[in-house]
């Protein structure tokens, strides 16, 4: 049996590079799916077509079942709707991969706040409000009596574990995923729900300007190392009921590699039972320095 036989998938920003490859790759795995995109440009404004439409056509084209989204996931009502669609379609709902969002790249200093917000929004919100209304659904059915195996995919980047120079609205809205991620798993088990996040390194429209000489396919062929149709197989992992057990983790994904990250954790401590002066505390802080661990590069950073 195909690993996703019978589920019904939602995956967010559907219409292209990471989402339109993991509704492929759910559907090629027996899965329903629901396709959602707001067909919007690079920075969130409207775009000319519907992609969902597209990616749509090529699951059935293939023998699958698929329907359209085109709400915004952002917004209550979207949300809503969104979760409303897979149940009025196909009766139920399984997995939902948030995936959706959008780049407005600028220096700190040249960042103001519409372009701060309308990432944040699309990034954070846009994975808040579908989780939310998903979650809803998850626990009326566990409190109904019905077995719940449900599976979330929330989509984070390296930006959002390391900072990338240039993205600091990006960097904040998907390292506020991680936290996310973390304390939906631990609220949402009771109910049978595990929940995961994907840092992935791939070629999207997102990533092919920014990193473009990284994010190129090889000439004359071989492993396309950043095509984003290497990430769908441990997404489609993550939700099915193959993962059972795995929830609150993240795992970064490029190509042919998977990463389990360990996040946070606590270093060298010093403890004196009372209170610090600044100078003995700053004392302390450097000695502890010298025996941790130096942090990981940001991004962009000494370019």
């Amino acid at each position: 049996m195909a690993m996703a036989q019978g589920r019904v998938v939602i995956v967010t920003g559907a219409g292209r590079g990471l989402g339109r490859a993991h509704a492929l790759a759910f559907a090629a795995e027996g899965a329903r799916v629901v396709v959602n995109d707001l067909g919007v440009g690079l920075d969130g404004l409207p775009g000319p077509d519907s992609p969902a439409a597209r990616v749509v056509a090529e699951i059935r084209a293939g023998g699958g079942e698929a329907v359209e989204h085109g709400g915004d996931i952002a917004t209550n009502e979207g949300a809503a709707s969104l979760v409303e669609s897979a149940l009025a379609a196909f009766g139920r709902l399984d997995t939902l991969v948030n995936n959706a969002g959008f780049l407005r790249d600028r220096m700190l200093v040249n960042l103001d706040e519409d372009d701060w917000d309308a990432v944040v929004r699309v990034h954070l919100k846009g994975h808040f409000l579908p989780l939310k209304h998903a979650a809803a659904y998850w626990r009326a059915e566990a409190k109904a009596g019905r077995a719940v195996a449900a599976r979330v995919v929330n989509t984070s980047s390296g930006a959002g574990l390391s900072g990338s120079v240039g993205q600091g609205n990006y960097s904040a809205a998907k390292a506020g995923i991680l936290a996310l991620t973390l304390v939906a798993a631990a609220e949402m088990g009771r109910y049978g729900v595990q929940v995961n996040a994907i840092a992935p390194a791939a070629r999207t429209r997102m990533t092919e300007r920014t990193f473009a000489e990284a994010m190129a396919a090889p000439d004359g062929g071989g492993f396309d190392a950043m095509a984003p149709e290497n990430v769908s197989p441990l997404v489609v992992w993550l939700g099915s009921r193959a993962s059972a057990g795995v929830t609150g983790r993240v795992f970064e994904a490029e190509g042919g590699r998977i990463t389990v990250m360990e996040g946070w954790r606590p270093g060298p401590t010093v403890e004196r039972g009372g209170r610090w002066t600044p100078a003995e505390a700053g004392e302390a802080a450097a000695k502890l320095l010298t025996r941790s661990q130096a942090p990981g590069a940001v991004y962009g950073a000494g370019e």
